[in-house]
């Protein structure tokens, strides 16, 4: 991740200070590119200035402040942005504040993505020597208490699969999640773990040892069975319909008409009230991101 700025001045030297005071950082952290040297001309007669461009390149944990610190200021969320640097290449950046909460997402979907594109932005390869920084981003103590959460879930499904004698699939979850599932089956005796499904869909299911390893079919086998049933019901639902049998409870007296459409009031059409639509905004981050490559 990068600044880049153009500026002109009589000499090379006096344009790599200009453009380093515009970008707010020290001149001997630039690079520089000469684009056009500086003329003399005669008598002052066709003289004209250097003009260079200046490239601030930033250290990883910069780059991660900055992004950040963008995100929530376009969005306009009143938080706070903090890193904390264990200097074994790994680092904590945490999000309070106010409206910090609107980050997170459902399940930390949101927070995923952020942190994902954090990284993005914080580890571009611009120079040979730039080690790798893994960053960590957590909102409001929310990776600790979502952990505990997914920990007891654990738990109770693992005795439901030991009570039932049936294996029992969890819903989709990152790597991450799934590993915490795992992590606390471990604990449990009497029970072991699979992820089955593609990547995006994959789930953990709990299954009582001893019993066949659940697999993505032998887990999509019962939820057919269901669905079949549902149409066997509407099946059966249609052929009374035809034959002029209806069942018991459809007897009944029937209930008032539902007013038409053409019956109903005319309300003016809401007009639509402007959000904050992080989905939409996460896409366009990877332009906020590329505009550091020019």
């Amino acid at each position: 991740m990068k600044d880049q700025i153009k500026v002109e001045a009589k000499t090379v030297e006096e344009a790599v200070a200009l453009g380093a005071e515009k970008l707010g950082v020290s001149k001997d952290s630039v690079s520089f590119e000469v684009i056009t040297e500086a003329k003399k001309g005669f008598l002052g007669i066709g003289s004209s200035n250097a003009e260079v461009k200046v490239t601030y390149v930033y250290a990883p944990l910069e780059a991660a402040r900055k992004f950040a610190q963008t995100l929530i200021s376009d969005l306009e969320l009143d938080a706070e942005v903090t890193i904390h640097d264990d200097g074994n290449g790994e680092a904590l950046l945490t999000i309070s504040g106010k409206d910090s909460s609107a980050l997170i997402g459902h399940h930390g979907d949101t927070l995923d993505a952020f942190q994902y594109l954090i990284n993005l932005a914080a580890n571009k390869k611009e120079t040979d020597d730039r080690k790798y920084t893994r960053i960590s981003v957590d909102i409001e103590n929310y990776r600790e208490k979502r952990e505990e959460t997914l920990r007891q879930l654990a738990r109770r499904t693992a005795a439901k699969a030991k009570k039932t004698g049936k294996s029992v699939s969890l819903e989709p979850m990152s790597s991450y999640e799934r590993r915490i599932i795992h992590s606390e089956v471990q604990t449990i005796e009497g029970v072991s773990t699979n992820s089955v499904g593609a990547e995006g869909m994959r789930r953990v299911v709990i299954y009582p040892e001893g019993a066949e390893v659940p697999t993505e079919e032998s887990v999509k086998a019962p939820r057919e069975k269901k669905r079949g049933e549902k149409r066997n019901d509407r099946r059966r639902s249609r052929d009374r319909r035809r034959s002029g049998s209806k069942p018991a409870e459809q007897r009944e007296e029937r209930a008032p008409r539902a007013p038409k459409r053409s019956d109903l009031p005319y309300h003016e059409p809401k007009k639509p009230v402007k959000a904050k639509d992080l989905d939409s905004y996460f896409e366009k981050l990877k332009e906020f991101s590329s505009t550091f490559d020019q």
